[in-house]
């Protein structure tokens, strides 16, 4: 009796691609879950929809956020072909900005700059995910590629320009909670 051969579907080079695809696919639903979600909410409320932004996708984009650290094993590993020390940036730039600045301070989650920086990274990451999860399968669209290689050259700068302001917004209201401590502000009885 001869060795089985598998069939192709189990194949290694296969199982690789069905899990990247399976990865892509759960990103790309978070991801539009959330940009559809702040859309709907947008043209629902108008601009009172921005100051509760991260109470209402806040746990999503976290999770998201969190799932995408299996990048960095991936190319580290080898499933990805993509340079480690940009993603690693990127990823943890995110990762800190999410995590440890706009989840410890919630009176800065309500302001207008978390729900702009959310459009942008869920823009960005809604349309990478739509690439690679088609490349996996060897789809590609001329305007999908178009879109994946040159989308994020106008959004990056935004997206530090909105990073910027909230961090303009994070330290001032830091420093106003720090001077109340020092001075607090006594009320005069009548």
């Amino acid at each position: 009796m001869g060795p089985v051969e598998l069939p192709a579907w189990l194949q290694p080079r296969y199982r690789k691609n069905a899990y990247l695809f399976i990865y892509y696919l759960i990103q790309f639903c978070g991801h539009s879950w959330i940009f559809t979600n702040m859309t709907v909410r947008f043209f629902s409320f108008g601009k009172d929809s921005m100051v509760d932004t991260f109470y209402a996708i806040g746990l999503v984009m976290r999770l998201c956020q969190s799932i995408s650290l299996l990048e960095l094993l991936h190319i580290y590993v080898g499933i990805e072909s993509d340079h480690l020390l940009p993603r690693f940036l990127q990823l943890t730039e995110r990762i800190i900005i999410l995590f440890v600045v706009i989840t410890s301070q919630e009176e800065v989650q309500e302001k207008y700059v978390v729900c702009v920086l959310f459009i942008f990274w869920n823009l960005l990451d809604m349309v990478r995910y739509t690439y690679s999860m088609l490349s996996v399968i060897g789809i590609s669209y001329a305007v999908l590629t178009w879109l994946s290689q040159t989308l994020w050259m106008p959004v990056y700068p935004l997206c530090v320009l909105a990073e910027g302001m909230y961090f303009t917004y994070s330290h001032l209201y830091s420093e106003r909670r720090d001077v109340v401590r020092v001075f607090p502000i006594k009320k005069k009885k009548m």
